[in-house]
């Protein structure tokens, strides 16, 4: 019998030897996919018909200047036509195309004109996208940034005026020209703010104080109460309202915190013809305690028992009413004095 020897070990085969072309590559492409494919085709053809639609790209350019926040614009036609009127820093108007023009949008293109302002015109969809709303009726007016002054600036600026005037005969115009500020502690509304600025300008003052956090801005809301006044008075932005106040001190001014719980009447503090800051706090919260604190006195309006409290601008007007009639009296007693 013959036996039949085999030799040990694994024999050639093709499982060693070309392993690497056994590899898998992965599953197969979907046909939309697959460049040759009539589906790839047809997919690249929609793309092209859908990148052509005229409100589809209209969409896309109001996107790219687009966002939430519309606290820069300013939109319907009597506000925009106001904005301009009286000067709010702009750069750029959008017009509706196919708009019905009244003698407002006339005038409105015209001052835009005048300002040498970028006029873009854009259909329905991109207003409603920029102004994040429909009712814009056709014109979106965008506001240039507020540039803030520092609190030196409005220090030196109000101490240049006060040593101005310190030449001049008359007493009046003297008690007058002395620095007052008002600072606003708590104050979130923009059209609050922008109507505090418009009394402080009408009642002579030399600037408004804002802290930085849990305070409004000077935004396009504020520029529209204002009716142009903050083009003219200079508002700063302090990161600590106490420690402006007490560095305001340290150069001779005095503090009056408006409370309803002051222990004086507003223009009665004694203060009232000195370098003076009038410190107001917002409608439900009031001044905070801190910065009552750093304030040397705190004043009220006497007002009715039926109501709580005033509104922020009102307070603020009828607070700078009284230290200009207060500083008027002076000027008289001192020119009847000489």
């Amino acid at each position: 019998m013959t036996l039949m020897v085999t030799k040990k070990g694994p024999t050639k085969g093709s499982g060693g030897k070309h392993r690497n072309a056994l590899r898998g590559k992965g599953p197969t492409p979907k046909a939309e996919n697959r460049e040759y494919h009539k589906a790839y085709k047809m997919k690249n053809a929609a793309m092209r018909r859908q990148m052509a639609d005229p409100r589809l790209a209209a969409r896309r350019r109001a996107d790219k200047f687009s966002t939430n926040d519309t606290s820069d614009l300013v939109f319907g036609r009597n506000s925009v036509l106001e904005a301009l009127r009286v000067g709010v820093p702009s750069n750029t108007l959008y017009v509706a195309s196919r708009i019905e023009h009244d003698d407002r949008t006339r005038e409105i293109v015209k001052l835009a004109g005048v300002r040498g302002l970028h006029m873009m015109e854009a259909d329905r969809l991109e207003m409603d996208r920029i102004a994040r709303s429909g009712n814009h009726q056709g014109v979106i007016l965008k506001v240039d940034p507020y540039q803030y002054s520092s609190l030196a600036e409005l220090a030196d600026r109000a101490d240049k005026k006060a040593r101005a005037m310190e030449a001049a005969n008359s007493p009046a115009a003297r008690i007058a020209a002395r620095p007052l500020f008002i600072a606003l502690d708590g104050v979130t509304d923009p059209q609050n703010l922008g109507a505090v600025i418009r009394s402080a300008a009408a009642f002579g003052a030399n600037g408004v104080i804002l802290p930085e956090r849990r305070s409004a801005s000077v935004n396009a809301a504020a520029w529209k109460v204002s009716a142009g006044a903050a083009a003219h008075l200079p508002v700063c932005r302090v990161v600590n309202l106490t420690k402006a106040i007490e560095s305001l001190k340290e150069r001779g001014y005095y503090a009056v915190a408006l409370d309803g719980g002051g222990s004086s009447l507003v223009g009665e503090t004694g203060f009232e013809t000195d370098p003076l800051v009038v410190v107001l706090g917002s409608e439900g919260k009031g001044v905070s305690r801190l910065v009552r604190e750093a304030c040397d006195a705190v004043a009220g309006i006497p007002i009715s028992s039926q109501v709580e409290s005033l509104n922020a601008s009102v307070a603020a007007g009828i607070s700078l009413y009284a230290v200009a009639n207060a500083r008027r009296k002076a000027g008289e007693a001192g020119e009847s004095a000489k």
